[in-house]
C-alpha cells in the first residue's frame, strides 16, 4: 500500500456486534459512606465490590439493554479484563454513537452506590471508528449521561491535560501499530514512562478516577456512513472556513460515463479503420516515450487508448507487446480475444521481456503461454540466470501444473545443473504455507519425469540413478545438520570445537570421509564429491559456527563449501545470482571486471552452502600488514611496477572495485564494513554477507557508495592516474547496467511473493527503490556526470574535508 492511499470498510457493511473490553479502574477510590447508617463502622468494615454498566446511547436515546460486568472486590486496582458484546451491529450506529459507562459499588447498604460514571463518542471528530484503548474520567457520584450534550465526557478537557494523557495516546498508537516497533529503543521507553507516571501521581495527588476500555480493531479503518447513503452529509457548518472531510466510498471505482466513451473509442467495429491508422509525428513520440517506460511504471488512461488506437501499427515493434498487453481490458471477452489474435502476429519479443508477462500483472493464461514459448528460445546458461525467479513465478501461475512447471521439467532433463538447482528451489518452498503445493506438485513432476528417462540420456546414468544422486545431496545436509548439533554443543573454545568435528568425521561419521557412490556437489552439480577430509575441514569462529568442509572430488582434486545452520540464505543467493547476471552482461559488452560470484544455495529456510574462496578480510589485512599496498606487493612484487605491485594485479584490484561499487549501490547493498570486504591473494575484491539490501542499512547516514578510504589509498589516492581509471571503469559498467534495467527490475518483481526479508517487507517500495538507482530519466552523457559526482560525494568523506553530511558518511566506516 502506497504512502497516500487509504484504505477503509464502512461501518454500514459491517454485521458484525459492537464489542469492546472493560479492562480496570484506575486511581483511588474514596471511601463512600452508605445513606441511613446507624453507625461509622461500616465505612471501616466495608471492602468495595465494584462493576461496571454500559449502555449504548444513539441520538441521545438508550438503544438496547444495559449490559454489566461481574463484580470485582480486589482492589485498589479494580481489573474486569472482560469482553463486552452488545446486541447492537456496527451497521446500526449513528454519528452520534456514545457508550456510557457508570461504575457502581454494592458493598455496603441494600442500595447501589454510584461511583461515577463516563461517556464516549463511538466515532470521533473525522467520523472515523474508534479503536484500542482509552481511559475515561469518571465523573464523581454521577451517573453516565448519554444525552447528546452529554454532562460526563470521558474525554480529559484541553486544558487540563499534561504529559501523561500525551504519553498515554502515543501508547495507544504503539499498540494499534501506528508507532514502528523497536525492541530495545520501546523497554527503554516504557521504563522511562513508569518513572514519569510514578513522579506526576506524588506531585499532583490526583483523586480522579479513571476507567480503562478497549475497543476492538480492524484491518483497515471503519468510516461512518448510514446504510443505503451513496454520500455522507456533512455536518453542518456556521460561518467559519472550517474544513470538513468528507469520505467518498466511491473513490477508486470506474466512472460508469468515462467507462463507456472508453468502450465506444475501443468498439470492435472500429478495427477495420485502425488497421490503417498511422500515428502523427506528436504521437509518435509520445508512444516512443511510452515504450521507453520501466515495467514498474503504471499507464494512464490516455496511454492506454493511444497505444490502443494505433496497435496495428506498432506490431512491428517488439517492445511494444508488453506495454500493448497492459491496456487490454480483460473482462471484455471480444477484446480479450482480439489482443490475443494480435498478441500471435506481434513480432516476437525478446526473453527479457517474456519474464515480465509472468509477473502478478498478467493473469491470462494464453499471455503467460506465450512468454514461456518465448522462453524455450533461451540457452541453457541463460535459462540457469533466470532460473530463481521462474521458480518464484509459479505462484502467479492459475494452476498447479502449468505450462511454465511443464517448461522447466522437461528443461531440466536436459541438464543436470537445471534439475539439481530446480529441485532445491521447489524443496526450500516447501515450507510456504500458502503455495507448499503449488511446489510440491512440481517437485512431484520433476521425480517421476526423471525416473523415466532411459540410460541413454546424460552419458551413461540412467533417470534412477540421476535421481538419486540428487536425493543424497540432502542426505548430505542432514548429516550435516546433526554435525553443527554436536559441535555447537561442546563446552570451549574454537579450537575444541574443530578437534570435535575432525573427531566425529574420523570416528562414528567415518562414512562421510569415504562415501558409498559419488554424491552431486549441491552447489556444482557436474562435480562429483567423493568424501570429506577430516584434517582440512574447520570452523569459523563466529556465532553460528560455520563449517568450513574440503571434499574429495572424482577427478582427484578437493573442493572447499561453507555450511551455514542457523541463517537464512535465500537474500545472499539472490544478491549473488544478481551479481553473477550483471557480470555476464558486463562481459557480453567486453567489460571483465574481475567480480567473484562465488556460489550459494539455500538448502532450507535457515540452512545452506557457500563455495569457499581463499581470502582475507580488509580487517585482517590492514591488521596484519597495515595497508592493502603492502599485502599485494607479498604476493606480487615488481620494483618498476606501480607502488611496486605487478600491473596486471593493481588493475585487477582497481577492476573489481569498480565492479562491486557500481552493483552494490545498484542493490542498495548495506551494512558494510572491513570484515565483509574481502580480497584474494591476485587482487580481486569481493563483498560477502547481504543482510540489508535495497536500501537497508543498520548504521546511520550511509553513503552512496560503498568505497573506503583504504581501497582509494590502494589507488594511490584521489589524485591519482589509477583512481580516474577506476571511475572510468565505474561510469562504463552503470551505463552499460543501465541498459538491461529492465531485465533486473523484471527479474526483482518476480520475486515479490518471495520469502526473503528486504523483498517481502514492502516489494513494492523495494522495487522503486531498486528502479531509482538507474536514474531512466537521464541519458548516457548525463548519467557519467551523475555518477562520477557520486563518487567525489562519497570519496570526499573518507578525507578531511569536515562538512556535517561528510563527517556522518566518515563515521560509517568505523
Amino acid at each position: 500500500m502506497s504512502g497516500n492511499e487509504f484504505r477503509f470498510f464502512l461501518s454500514c457493511d459491517i454485521n458484525l456486534p459492537v464489542t469492546f473490553k472493560i479492562e480496570r479502574l484506575e486511581g483511588k477510590l474514596s471511601p463512600l459512606k452508605p445513606p441511613d447508617s446507624a453507625d461509622g463502622d461500616c465505612i471501616e468494615e466495608r471492602k468495595p465490590e465494584l462493576y461496571v454498566e454500559s449502555l449504548l446511547y444513539i441520538d441521545g436515546a438508550p438503544f438496547g439493554l444495559p449490559m454489566r460486568t461481574r463484580l470485582e472486590s480486589v482492589g485498589p486496582s479494580y481489573c474486569w479484563n472482560e469482553l463486552i458484546t452488545l446486541s447492537t451491529k456496527y451497521r446500526d450506529l449513528t454519528a452520534n454513537s456514545q457508550l456510557a459507562l457508570t461504575v457502581y459499588d454494592v458493598s455496603c447498604g441494600k442500595n447501589e452506590e454510584v461511583v461515577g460514571g463516563a461517556t464516549i463518542h463511538l466515532f470521533n471528530m473525522k467520523k472515523q471508528l474508534k479503536t484500542g484503548k482509552h481511559k475515561l474520567r469518571l465523573w464523581a457520584g454521577k451517573e453516565a449521561d448519554g444525552s447528546i450534550n452529554t454532562t460526563t465526557p470521558g474525554k480529559v478537557p484541553k486544558e487540563e491535560r499534561g504529559e501523561l494523557e500525551r504519553l498515554e495516546k502515543l501508547v495507544n498508537k504503539y499498540e494499534r501499530g501506528q508507532i514502528q516497533r523497536v525492541d530495545w529503543l520501546d523497554r527503554l521507553a516504557f521504563k522511562a514512562m513508569e518513572k514519569i507516571k510514578e513522579r506526576e501521581s506524588i506531585k499532583n495527588g490526583s483523586s480522579h478516577l479513571y476507567v480503562v476500555i478497549d475497543f476492538c480493531s480492524f484491518e483497515h479503518r471503519v468510516v461512518f456512513q448510514e446504510s443505503g447513503a451513496n454520500f455522507l452529509i456533512p455536518s453542518p457548518i456556521a460561518s467559519t472556513n472550517e474544513l470538513v472531510t468528507v469520505w467518498d466510498p466511491e473513490v477508486g471505482k470506474i466512472n460508469p460515463s468515462e467507462h463507456k466513451q472508453l468502450k465506444l473509442a475501443r468498439s470492435l467495429n472500429r478495427g477495420i479503420i485502425d488497421r490503417d491508422l498511422k500515428p502523427s509525428s506528436t504521437e509518435r513520440k509520445s508512444i516512443q516515450r511510452i515504450l521507453r517506460y520501466p515495467p514498474t511504471r503504471t499507464l494512464t488512461g490516455e496511454e492506454k487508448q493511444l497505444l490502443w488506437k494505433f496497435r496495428f501499427s506498432l506490431m512491428s515493434e517488439k517492445r511494444a507487446l508488453t506495454k500493448f498487453l497492459r491496456c487490454v481490458e480483460w473482462s471484455d471477452v471480444q477484446e480479450a480475444k482480439q489482443a490475443l489474435e494480435l498478441m500471435g502476429k506481434w513480432e516476437t519479443i525478446d526473453v527479457c521481456d517474456a519474464l515480465e508477462l509472468l509477473s502478478p500483472v498478467f493473469e491470462s493464461e494464453e499471455v503467460r503461454a506465450y512468454a514461456v514459448s518465448v522462453l524455450e528460445r533461451a540457452d541453457d546458461e541463460e535459462l540457469q540466470c533466470y532460473l530463481l525467479q521462474l521458480v518464484q513465478a509459479l505462484r502467479f501461475e492459475r494452476s498447479d501444473k502449468s505450462r511454465l512447471s511443464h517448461f522447466l521439467v522437461q528443461r531440466s532433463l536436459r541438464n543436470i545443473d537445471l534439475a539439481s538447482f530446480l529441485r532445491w528451489y521447489v524443496a526450500v518452498e516447501l515450507h510456504d504455507p500458502v503455495y507448499a503445493r503449488r511446489f510440491y506438485s512440481t517437485y512431484e513432476m520433476l521425480e517421476e519425469s526423471m525416473l523415466k528417462l532411459g540410460p541413454s540420456m546424460n552419458g551413461d546414468e540412467d533417470g534412477f540413478k540421476l535421481w538419486q544422486s540428487l536425493v543424497r545431496q540432502t542426505e548430505l545436509t542432514a548429516q550435516l545438520c546433526s554435525i553443527m548439533r554436536d559441535v555447537r554443543n561442546v563446552r570451549g573454545g574454537t579450537q575444541k570445537k574443530i578437534e570435535k568435528l575432525r573427531h566425529l568425521l574420523s570416528g562414528l561419521l567415518s562414512e562421510l570421509t569415504y562415501f558409498d557412490e559419488p554424491i552431486r556437489s549441491p552447489l556444482a552439480p557436474r562435480v562429483l564429491i567423493t568424501g570429506i577430509i577430516p584434517s582440512e575441514s574447520s570452523i569459523f569462529k563466529s556465532a553460528l559456527h560455520p563449517l568450513r568442509l574440503a571434499f574429495r572430488t572424482a577427478s582427484g582434486g578437493t573442493c572447499k563449501i561453507i555450511f551455514k545452520k542457523g541463517d537464512d540464505l535465500r537474500q545472499d543467493q539472490l544478491v549473488i545470482q544478481m551479481v553473477s547476471l550483471m557480470d555476464r552482461l558486463l562481459k557480453l559488452e567486453n567489460l571483465d571486471l574481475h567480480l567473484t560470484p562465488y556460489r550459494v544455495l539455500a538448502t532450507g529456510h535457515d540452512e545452506g552452502m557457500l563455495e569457499f574462496i581463499p581470502s582475507k578480510s580488509l580487517a585482517q589485512i590492514l591488521s596484519e600488514h597495515r595497508s592493502i599496498t603492502s599485502y599485494l606487493q607479498k604476493f606480487h612484487p615488481d620494483e618498476d611496477g606501480p607502488f611496486g605491485i605487478t600491473a596486471t594485479c593493481l588493475e585487477t584490484f582497481i577492476k573489481s572495485c569498480a565492479g562491486y561499487s557500481v552493483i552494490t549501490y545498484i542493490l542498495g547493498i548495506g551494512d558494510r564494513h572491513l570484515d565483509n570486504l574481502l580480497l584474494q591473494d591476485d587482487g580481486r575484491l569481493f563483498h560477502v554477507d547481504f543482510g540489508f539490501i535495497l536500501g537497508r542499512d543498520p548504521k546511520p547516514f550511509p553513503p552512496p557508495m560503498k568505497l573506503c578510504k583504504e581501497m582509494v589509498e590502494a589507488m594511490g589516492g584521489a589524485e591519482s592516474q589509477y583512481y580516474t581509471r577506476f571511475k572510468s571503469y565505474c561510469c562504463e559498467a552503470y551505463n552499460i547496467l543501465r541498459k538491461s534495467s529492465n531485465l533486473i527490475l523484471n527479474l526483482f518483481h518476480l520475486m515479490a511473493g518471495s520469502n526473503i526479508p528486504d523483498i517481502a517487507s514492502d516489494p513494492e517500495k523495494g522495487i522503486l527503490k531498486l528502479q531509482e538507482k538507474f536514474r531512466l530519466d537521464l541519458d548516457d552523457e548525463e548519467s557519467i556526470h551523475f555518477f562520477q559526482d557520486l563518487i567525489n560525494e562519497s570519496v570526499s568523506a573518507l578525507f578531511p574535508q569536515m562538512v556535517e553530511t561528510i563527517h556522518r558518511w566518515a563515521q560509517y566506516w568505523r
